[in-house]
C-alpha cells in the first residue's frame, strides 16, 4: 500500500515570531557585511522551482516569518521588503506587523519591481546575493541585465541559511512508490519515448527534468516529500539512449529499483546534472492532457470525495447550531471523513475553513491563534481537496451557516453567475484560458466588483493540486486549451473585514462537436457536490442559469446516492432538489 501523502509545515509561532524575525534579520546583516554583501534575496521557490518545496528550502518563510506559497524577500543592510501576489495581500500585512520588513503589493501600479527597488537601495560596486541554486528562471537575465545596468553586482555562491538557520530541516529521504499502470493510464516506457520523439523534432540531444511533478509523472512514481504533493526530490537526464534519476538512493526500496532498471532508468546521486537542456520541455503539456485511465480515475475520486463532502455537510448546520464548532474543528471532522474513503492518501493543500472576514483572506488558513467559533449566521467559505490514489480533488463551496446581509446575497449570486456562466461556455479548441476568464467576471463587472486571483488552474492526476502550462487567469497566459485537460472553475468576491465568497469545481474540458469553423470544447463538471442555494437572489438568474443548476445537482443525486445511508439521501435529496422559476 502506497504511505500517505503527509502535510506538514513550517508553522509560524504567533508568540514571538516577531522577535525571532528582528534577531534573524539582524544576524544576516552582520551575514552580508561579513561577505561582502550589501543586500541579499530570498525567492519562496527551490532548486527545482516548485511552488510548494520541501521546509528545507522554505528560507523566504524563515527570514521573514510570511508563510504564503508564493513572494520574495529581500533584506539589505538597512531595510528589508516582502513582494507577495493580491492572494496575500490581508495575510502579509498581518503576518509582517512588528518585523522589519515592508510589504510590497506585486503587481500594484505603485508597485516597484524587485530589481527596481534594490537598485534605489544599493550604489554602483555594491553586491546582491542570492543562492544561485534558488535563482528563478527570469532572475538571471533579467535581474542580472538590471543590476549590471546599475552597476550592481549579483552573487549566486552564497546560501547563508545553511550557516544561519538553527535546526535547519534536512532534505527529505522518504521512500519513492510506484504509481501503478491502472491509474497511471500509460507505461513509463511510452512516456520517454514521446518525450524522445519531442525532441528528435527539435533535433535536440537531451532534456534536464527538474520539475518533480514532471519526474513523477514521467516515471509513474510517486513519494511525500513536498507539502501535500506525491513527489519525490530528484532531477532526470534524458537522452535518446539513457534515461538518469539523479536522487538519494536512501529512498528506493528494492522494488522501486528493479522497476527502474525494467524502464532502462540508472541511478545517480542527487544534485542537478552537469548540463543544460538543448531543448524545450514537451512534458507539460503532455502531462496536462489526461489519458482515459486518469479520467476515469478522477471520475472515481470525485464521487468518494463528494461521499465525504455530503456526509460532512450534513453534519454541519445542526453542528454549529449546538455551539462550540470552530474553524479547525470543522477542519479535522472533514479530513477525517476524507480519510474514510479508499485510496486516500492525504490533503492535497491546507484546508481553508474561513468564517466570516476570515473569508476575504484568499489563502487564509486557521490557527490556534486565529481560530474563531461558528455561529448559526454568516457564511463560511471552505476550500479543500484530498488525494486519492486514482485522482486529486479541489473544492470550494460558500455555505449560509444561518442569516444573511443583502451584501452577502448579492455577491454570493454574482459568484453563482460568474462560475455557471464560465461552466456553460463553448470555445474553439486551443484558445488561451484568459480568452475566456472575463465570462466568470462578467456578471460582477457589471456591480463593480473584481476579484484578483485567477479564475481556473489545472489540477494533476494524484499529482499537484496546481497543475499547467494552462490556466483561466485575467492576465494574458498564452497556453491553448484542449480536451482532456482538468481546469477549475473558482470565481470569488472578497470584502475585507466582512466576507468571502467563491464557488469551485474541478471541470474536464471535453469536445463540445465541431463546425465549418473548427472544433469546439466545453467544461464537464468533476466535482460531485451540491452548491447552497439558500443565498441566492432569485429574481437575478436567468432560466439558463436555473437549468443548469437543476441538471448539476440532479447528476449529484444520481452519482452519490447509491453510496449513501438512507438518511443521508434523503439530505442530498432536499438539497438538490430542482428550483422552478
Amino acid at each position: 500500500m502506497i504511505a500517505n501523502v503527509t502535510c506538514h509545515i513550517y508553522k509560524r509561532n504567533t508568540s514571538d515570531m516577531s522577535n525571532s524575525i528582528i534577531e534573524r534579520v539582524e544576524t544576516l546583516r552582520k551575514y552580508l557585511q561579513k561577505n561582502g554583501l550589501s543586500a541579499f534575496i530570498f525567492p519562496s521557490t527551490d532548486p527545482h522551482q516548485g511552488e510548494y518545496v520541501p521546509q528545507h528550502w522554505m528560507t523566504r518563510q524563515w527570514i521573514s516569518g510570511f508563510d504564503g506559497s508564493a513572494g520574495t524577500a529581500v533584506v539589505t543592510l538597512s531595510d528589508a521588503a516582502l513582494w507577495t501576489d493580491s492572494r496575500y495581500f490581508i495575510a502579509a500585512e498581518e503576518q509582517l506587523k512588528g518585523t522589519p520588513f515592508q510589504l510590497m503589493k506585486d503587481g500594484m501600479p505603485e508597485t516597484p519591481s524587485i530589481e527596481e527597488w534594490i537598485c534605489q537601495q544599493l550604489k554602483e560596486g555594491e553586491t546582491v546575493g542570492i543562492d544561485g541554486e534558488l535563482l528563478p528562471l527570469e532572475g538571471e537575465d533579467g535581474w542580472g541585465s538590471a543590476f549590471g545596468k546599475a552597476g550592481i553586482k549579483l552573487r549566486t555562491d552564497l546560501d547563508p541559511a545553511e550557516e544561519l538557520w538553527e535546526d535547519r530541516p534536512p532534505i527529505p529521504k522518504n521512500k519513492v512508490e510506484i504509481q501503478l499502470l491502472e491509474f497511471a493510464g500509460e507505461s513509463a516506457e511510452s512516456k520517454i519515448e514521446r518525450v524522445r520523439q519531442a525532441l528528435r523534432e527539435q533535433k535536440a540531444e537531451h532534456l534536464v527534468i527538474s520539475q518533480l511533478d514532471e519526474i513523477a509523472w514521467l516515471l509513474n512514481l510517486r513519494g511525500s516529500d513536498v507539502h501535500c504533493n506525491p513527489v519525490f526530490v530528484s532531477y532526470v537526464l534524458l537522452t535518446q539512449n539513457d534515461v538518469t534519476l539523479f536522487i538519494d538512493s536512501e529512498k528506493l526500496d528494492e522494488t522501486v529499483e528493479n522497476y527502474l532498471k525494467s524502464i532502462g532508468v540508472s541511478i545517480h546521486p542527487y544534485g542537478k546534472p552537469a548540463v543544460k537542456s538543448t531543448a524545450s520541455n514537451p512534458i507539460p503539456a503532455m502531462k496536462s492532457v489526461k489519458n482515459a485511465a486518469e479520467i476515469e480515475g478522477f471520475h472515481r475520486a470525485m464521487v468518494r470525495d463528494g461521499v465525504a463532502m455530503v456526509k460532512f455537510l450534513r453534519w454541519l448546520k445542526p453542528a454549529v447550531e449546538a455551539g462550540n464548532e470552530t474553524e479547525l474543528s470543522i477542519d479535522k471532522k472533514l479530513t477525517a471523513l476524507r480519510a474514510e474513503q479508499d485510496l486516500y492518501r492525504g490533503l492535497s493543500f491546507d484546508t481553508i475553513a474561513a468564517y466570516g472576514p476570515h473569508g476575504a483572506i484568499v489563502h487564509y488558513e486557521a490557527t490556534p491563534d486565529s481560530d474563531v467559533v461558528l455561529e448559526p449566521k454568516g457564511l463560511l467559505l471552505l476550500d479543500s481537496g484530498a488525494q486519492y490514489q486514482d485522482g486529486t480533488t479541489d473544492i470550494t463551496r460558500t455555505i449560509a451557516l444561518g442569516p444573511l446581509t443583502d451584501e452577502e446575497k448579492l455577491d454570493y449570486t454574482l459568484v453563482l453567475k460568474g462560475h455557471i456562466r464560465l461552466a456553460l461556455t463553448r470555445f474553439p479548441d486551443g484558445i488561451s484560458g484568459t480568452q475566456i476568464d472575463a465570462l466568470a467576471r462578467y456578471a460582477m463587472w457589471q456591480h463593480g466588483i473584481n476579484y484578483g486571483h485567477g479564475t481556473g488552474h489545472g489540477v494533476g492526476s494524484y499529482l499537484c493540486v496546481h497543475e499547467g502550462p494552462h490556466q483561466i487567469r485575467h492576465t494574458w497566459k498564452p497556453a491553448p486549451l484542449h480536451a482532456g485537460m482538468t481546469v477549475t472553475n473558482e470565481p470569488g468576491i472578497y470584502r475585507q473585514g466582512k466576507h468571502g465568497v467563491r464557488i469551485e469545481n474541478t471541470m474536464l474540458i471535453v469536445e463540445a462537436g465541431e463546425t465549418e469553423f473548427g472544433r469546439f470544447l466545453r467544461l464537464e463538471p468533476l466535482t460531485l457536490c451540491p452548491i447552497d442555494l439558500t443565498p441566492v437572489i432569485w429574481d437575478m438568474m436567468t432560466q439558463e442559469e436555473i437549468t443548469y443548476l437543476n441538471t448539476y445537482h440532479k447528476k449529484v443525486y444520481d452519482e452519490l446516492a447509491p453510496y449513501l445511508t438512507e438518511e443521508e439521501r434523503e439530505w442530498l435529496k432536499t438539497n438538490t432538489k430542482e428550483w422552478q422559476s
